[in-house]
């Protein structure tokens, strides 16, 4: 079984971002035109216009916007290999050949190198935590190499113990639950930490949904389930499981297209999250995207990548096409004649990348706003790029103008993962070879032939 040893490591010098322009998403300290950032063993201690401190690690952020690290709370991460695999698949699509085909034919190297490409990739692009849905666990060595690779990506994450793609293997779901807390996640200050990926009241009977959520609690592990998928499973059951008390804030629902306007204040008044993966459900299908139900409900919801099978790994796409979800229907309603609801901001959709996705993988002590006393989770922007210059508004330039491009550094607690656009401490070589050897044998045993010709790798 894997050890995680060594994830909160830090560096033995202060850290100090001098002369950024500062998006804090703390209510307390606000924007700073320009100021500093001091780090220190892996935390914030100071954000001040301001800052001296002899003998620290500088960092020359002058031109750059600095902005807590992305939290995604709902991604695949084992899908990696399939990359755009399904283009214009569908959620009926995405069944029939992610889970069915795809997911028993990967060993558990291969979920490994899945993984761990997904992760590094989030890195690159900004995402410093992520929740883990990793519904590949067909053996406990298919387990162990999906911790393997978050660990030695070096993301924060939430890794999301789920059900097997192939039966009859060896796993045992979701009693091992209570064995990777006793035997791994023996802390809930690791980077990785804990919870259970599980099958909605929607879509299992009652029993075996509430024997997976009741060992989810006998664990002290998180609950993330999908829920309110359209034409999918039992109606009504979110608000049955609610007034049972079985929701609460230890639970994420994913998606939530089709719930009624009585699950949604269950939702609210139990203190359940949400997690929307905005451009993914509406091109694959998944319901109405429920931007606005959720707000309706005095909900901020959480954002997600959900599969890199479709849909690309950054959050400035996902900000993007939720912002301009919530606006276009806004407008039509308008333009019906309708009562329209207020209108979003870039600011809230930053809210949802960063704060509201701390508080749904259960982190927001931890990450989510610079505010002092917080882990070190923090982005870099590059702000005279060409894509955004000039900058007349500091999150009108991140949310709307900026891309992967424009990610210059990234630190998790305080380690330094991204330098001058360069990603540290990862053999892109190596990691290329690995990458498309598995996928070819991937691609092999579940009898598709891949279309991308073998030449066509990343040019390090």
């Amino acid at each position: 079984m894997t050890e995680i040893r060594n994830q909160n490591v830090t560096s033995a010098r202060p850290t100090l971002i001098k002369r950024a322009a500062i998006i804090t998403m703390d209510e307390r300290l606000g924007d700073l035109i320009c100021g500093d950032i001091l780090i220190e063993n892996g935390l914030i201690r100071e954000v001040a216009p301001e800052i001296s401190h002899p003998g620290a690690d500088t960092i020359d952020a002058d031109g750059m916007i600095a902005i807590p690290g992305f939290v995604d709370t709902h991604r695949h991460l084992w899908e990696g290999l399939i990359r755009n695999g399904l283009p214009d698949g569908t959620l009926k699509d995405y069944f029939e050949v992610l889970n069915g085909k795809f997911g028993p034919a990967y060993s558990p190297s291969d979920v490994y190198v899945g993984t761990l490409l997904s992760a590094i990739g989030a890195l690159n692009a900004g995402v410093t935590t992520v929740l883990d849905w990793a519904h590949i666990q067909n053996t406990p060595e298919h387990t162990d190499a999906s911790i393997q690779a978050l660990q030695d990506s070096g993301i924060r994450a939430v890794f999301g113990f789920g059900f097997p793609t192939a039966m009859d293997q060896g796993h045992r779901y979701p009693e091992d639950l209570l064995r990777l807390r006793k035997e791994v996640f023996t802390s809930d200050d690791q980077l990785l930490t804990l919870a259970l990926a599980t099958q909605s009241p929607e879509h299992v009977s009652d029993e075996e949904a509430k024997k997976c959520w009741n060992t989810a609690r006998e664990a002290a592990a998180r609950i993330t389930a999908h829920a309110g998928l359209a034409g999918i499973g039992k109606l009504n059951e979110i608000e049955r499981f609610g007034r049972e008390g079985m929701l609460g804030s230890d639970v994420t629902l994913i998606h939530c297209g089709s719930l009624t306007r009585t699950e949604w204040q269950i939702i609210a008044d139990t203190g359940t999250t949400v997690s929307i993966a905005t451009q993914i459900e509406m091109q694959m299908g998944h319901g109405s995207t429920p931007i606005q139900a959720a707000l309706d409900a005095g909900i901020t919801p959480s954002l997600s990548v959900d599969v890199e099978t479709s849909v690309p790994g950054d959050f400035f796409t996902q900000m993007r096409a939720t912002l301009a979800h919530q606006r276009g229907e806004a407008f039509a309603r308008e333009h019906r004649g309708d009562a329209a609801p207020k209108l979003i901001g870039m600011r809230d959709v930053l809210e949802m990348a960063t704060r509201a996705g701390a508080e749904t993988n259960g982190l927001s002590r931890k990450v989510g706003s610079l505010t002092v006393g917080k882990q070190a989770d923090l982005v870099l922007l590059q702000a005279a790029n060409i894509n955004v210059m000039p900058v007349n508004d500091l999150v009108g330039a991140v949310v709307g103008g900026m891309d992967v491009s424009n990610v210059d550094t990234v630190l998790v607690a305080g380690q330094v993962k991204k330098r001058g656009g360069k990603l540290l401490d990862v053999d892109l070589p190596k990691l290329c070879s690995q990458v498309y050897e598995a996928r070819d044998c991937v691609f092999a045993r579940a009898g598709i032939v891949c279309s991308c010709p073998r030449h066509i790798k990343m040019r390090v």
